[in-house]
Parts: C-alpha cells; structure tokens; sequence
C-alpha cells in the first residue's frame, strides 16, 4: 500500500514536467523551477559554472569521479521548460551515484527558439566536451589511456531524449566514437499526427498521450517536420550500433517493441518507483548500474583513490 501511495505521489510530480497546451508557457516553467530547484546540493557534489561551446553549462563533480567518464543530461520539459537549475538536484545525486562529472547544459528553448536551436547549443557542447577530454585522453602518461577514446554517456529525460537522439544522428563517425552508451529515462520520441491518431488518449501511458506528443512536437517545429528523424527519432531508417539502456515507467509493452526500431537491442526497463515522492534514487540507481566503472576514479586533484563496490538493492554501484 505504502508503495502505491509513493508511486502515485511520484507519478504526481512527474506529471508537472509535462505541457498541456491549455497551459500558459510562462507559468509552466515557473512551477517546475518552483517544485524542481534545489538550492542545496546533495552528496558533496560542487556545481561549476562553464561554457561550452558558447552555452552555459552546469558541470557536477562529486568528491571522486572517473576521470575519462563524463555524462552530458539534456533535460525535458516538453520542449518548453526546465533549466539546469531545476534539474540540478537530479543531476548532483546522479553525478555522486555515478563518479562521474555530470554536464547539464541551458539550451535554447521553444517557442522562443524552435528547432534546430536546442540540437545545435547541444552539439556544440558535445564538440568542445569531447575535444577536452581527448587532449587529457593524449597527455596521460599511461599508453592504454592515451590510446582510448573519451568515454561520454549521453543521459536524457523526456523530451531531451529527442535532442539527444538527434544530436547522435548528426555526428560525424569520429566524435561517435566517444559516446560509449545512452541513457533514456521515459523518451519521447515519436511527435507524428500519425502516433498521436493512433495511441489516442485511451490509449495513453501514465504521463503523456498521443495528442500532448503532438501539440508538444508542433511548438517545437512546423508539423511537416515532425516526421524527421532529427525530431522523432523512430522515423530513423537504422538503429544505433552501440549500447543503449532505456528505463521506462510505461506500462505497455508496445512502447518497449517501438524502442527497438531506433534502438536495436537495447535494454528496455520499467523504473521501480518505490522512492517517496520524487522517485530521484531509484532512477539514479537504475541509472548508474549500466554505467561503465572505467579505471580507477580519482578525485578533484588528481589522485587516485581505492574503491570498493557495495551492493544495493536495485543494482550495482561504486562506494569510497
């Protein structure tokens, strides 16, 4: 019974993250900073202010990280809302869960900036991200790093994980070569008139339906683009050919077999939400088990410290 009562209690609050179009857009983005901001960070994790690429960022660093791991968050919002402010909180537990930096970057948003504004702030993050990490890649004097590749987690919520896709898509070969997995919690990923004719409200998951895809997908872009691939992803002609980890709250089996089109064999998993109200750890958690553990982490100033896994009930994850 307690289970349920969190559930729904979480479920509540995700809901808040998700556009009706009845909604004036500047209230909406007030309460998710309202409900959603953190203004004390978790789990000694410091937020640093940097630019890359000419786009603001939030860069998380807990007390001992990967130093060849760092994971760019793009945040939902439905295209329309959220910051790395109020995505902060999520993303320091994440960072500190994790031992990896955690990137969170404040891209342009609709209606003020439609596509491509977001894919392209998000790309140029991307660019200067993996250029940093290849040079400490290089001037590391052990041979096995400086021959490896920057090992970049792509994490994405919600309507981020459209950017996120797009952003994969329109890489060249040589920076793909650095995404070593991605991470989706609930994507949308399908905007069509087509999926919205078809799912229906009847037919709708616990946060979102066919129609609020659209009239989210129509504020991003023009319809007649809401077909390409850039903006639903499912519309991709070929899967992605590296790992991929999708967890899911939906119910239904059809969204998981829809998954797999751009995916290819991805794992698809339905987060247990047994966290009270915000459902934060259990997502962190599910997370960090499929991140990779790299080498040795090592912290702020450079050295290295000894690690020690501990076991948690949901997964797998590395403790000082």
């Amino acid at each position: 019974m307690a289970v349920q009562q969190d559930r729904r209690a979480a479920l509540k609050r995700l809901k808040l993250l998700v556009y009706a179009p009845k909604l004036n857009i500047d209230s909406f983005r007030s309460k998710i900073e309202e409900t959603f901001a953190c203004p004390v960070l978790p789990n000694h994790v410091d937020c640093t202010d940097y630019n890359y690429g000419g786009v603001s960022c939030d860069v998380l660093s807990p007390e001992i990280y990967s130093s060849r791991r760092i994971v760019i968050y793009i945040h939902g919002g439905s295209f329309v809302a959220g910051s790395r402010a109020s995505w902060r909180g999520f993303c320091a537990r994440l960072a500190a869960k994790s031992f990896s930096r955690v990137v969170v970057p404040e891209f342009r948003l609709a209606p003020a900036h439609p596509y491509p504004a977001a894919l392209e702030d998000v790309q140029a993050v991307f660019r200067t991200v993996y250029t940093e990490l290849q040079v400490a890649c290089s001037l590391d004097a052990s041979a096995e790093k400086a021959a490896a590749h920057p090992e970049i987690v792509i994490a994405a919520d919600g309507s981020g994980a459209s950017i996120a896709c797009a952003l994969l898509f329109s890489l060249r070969e040589k920076y793909r070569t650095g995404v070593s997995r991605l991470v989706f919690l609930s994507p949308w990923l399908d905007f069509s008139e087509e999926a919205a004719a078809a799912k229906g409200k009847k037919a709708s998951d616990e946060l979102i339906n066919g129609e609020t895809l659209l009239r989210c997908g129509e504020i991003y872009t023009f319809v007649s683009n809401l077909t390409n691939p850039l903006v639903s992803p499912l519309y991709a002609a070929t899967a992605f050919g590296f790992s991929a980890g999708v967890y899911t709250v939906r119910r239904k089996g059809a969204f998981a077999r829809r998954y797999r089109t751009v995916f290819g064999a991805a794992r698809i998993e339905r987060l247990a939400m047994r966290t009270r109200c915000v459902a934060e750890d259990d997502a962190v958690f599910s997370v960090c088990r499929r991140l990779p553990v790299g080498n040795a982490p090592r912290d702020r100033k450079g050295g290295q410290r000894h690690i020690r896994r501990r076991r948690y009930g949901c997964g797998h994850i590395l403790s000082q």
